[in-house]
């Protein structure tokens, strides 16, 4: 069967070699120049455990199996990741209790000791014993917790696209997509050259990152109610000037709209906090600006110092920006 996934980004690399390897006939198509230039090239690399989702949802599950799954394949396929563990702090009794509700979440959600993954409470001098720098009055530790170099890893993805015969095509967009009266699919791409080319197959995978909504609703003859897509921006901000303070990655409890100002590394050891939440009103991801006020910064002081009292004053610089939505 002949199946045609939109998006050569993390999700899209994934999906076409899963149905590879069920046997498919797979092409992906990709709009810009070269794979995973789009949100999978800005976004923290971290590799969660699984602790936040709703139990029983499809992102919980998919979460904690896919980690132990991509733990597996770095293994295998050599991709550089540290599975360095995860601190999430309270800094006062009301944000304890919230760290009991993640903790019953994560059970929930299937970590265990059995498995290696399970949290453990830390008391603050328990934390402090593990990150000296750290203020907070209770923890969680998160063993599998991990960071991973996410270009290597879709490069390793590729790979194994082309070993098992599939093809992506670089610099072709999709125009719109349409269902035929016998039930296959008919997919309207242009390439660099404007000229329009028309494939047909049975199966189409929507994986286009902050273009999937736009697209869904240039799909003819399938829907009947599509989501409008609304961007969040986060802005991360690098740390200058002295050491990373933690070999941990450490987050606060969660906020409303996100995980909060949390910091992370890179395997380089270069330390970076965020994101904030910015709601943008664009019209497409295409309208999207991804530069990084660094007036947003002075934001962060107040919040890093929850947790690390010792951040340097003007010791944040713009680094990069990611959008979900």
């Amino acid at each position: 069967m002949r199946c045609v996934v939109i998006g050569a980004g993390v999700v899209g690399l994934a999906v076409s070699r899963a149905l590879l390897r069920k046997g498919y006939e797979v092409l992906t198509l990709e709009a810009a120049h070269a794979i995973g230039t789009g949100t999978s090239s800005r976004n923290s690399e971290v590799i969660h455990a699984g602790i936040y989702y709703e139990p029983g949802s499809l992102k919980a599950s998919c979460c904690v199996k896919g980690r132990r799954q991509l733990y597996e394949f770095c293994e295998k396929h050599n991709v550089p990741y540290s599975k360095c563990g995860k601190l999430v702090v309270a800094t006062n009794e009301s944000q304890e209790k919230i760290l009991n509700t993640i903790y019953e979440r994560a059970e929930a959600n299937g970590l265990s000791n059995k498995m290696g993954d399970s949290l453990r409470f830390l008391s603050r001098n328990q934390a402090t014993e593990l990150e000296p720098d750290l203020e907070c009055t209770a923890a969680l530790y998160s063993p599998a917790t991990g960071i991973i170099d996410s270009h290597s890893f879709m490069i390793a993805l590729q790979g194994d696209i082309e070993h098992e015969g599939g093809a992506i095509s670089l610099c072709t967009k999709v125009n719109d997509v349409e269902v035929t009266p016998k039930g296959t699919i008919l997919v309207h791409t242009s390439g660099l050259d404007q000229a329009e080319y028309t494939l047909e197959t049975d199966i189409v995978v929507n994986s286009s990152g902050l273009d999937a909504p736009h697209l869904a609703h240039r799909i003819h003859g399938s829907q009947t109610w599509l989501p409008v897509p609304k961007y969040a921006k986060g802005n991360y901000y690098a740390l200058q000037g002295c050491r990373a303070p933690f070999t941990h990655l450490v987050y606060p409890v969660p906020e409303q709209a996100g995980l909060g100002v949390h910091i992370t590394r890179d395997l380089g050891g270069q330390a970076r906090f965020g994101p904030d939440v910015e709601w943008i009103d664009v019209a497409s991801s295409d309208d999207i600006n991804y530069t990084v006020d660094s007036a947003r910064a002075e934001s962060f002081y107040d919040e890093i110092r929850k947790y690390w009292p010792n951040l340097p004053d003007i010791s944040l610089s713009p680094d990069f920006s990611g959008v979900r939505t």
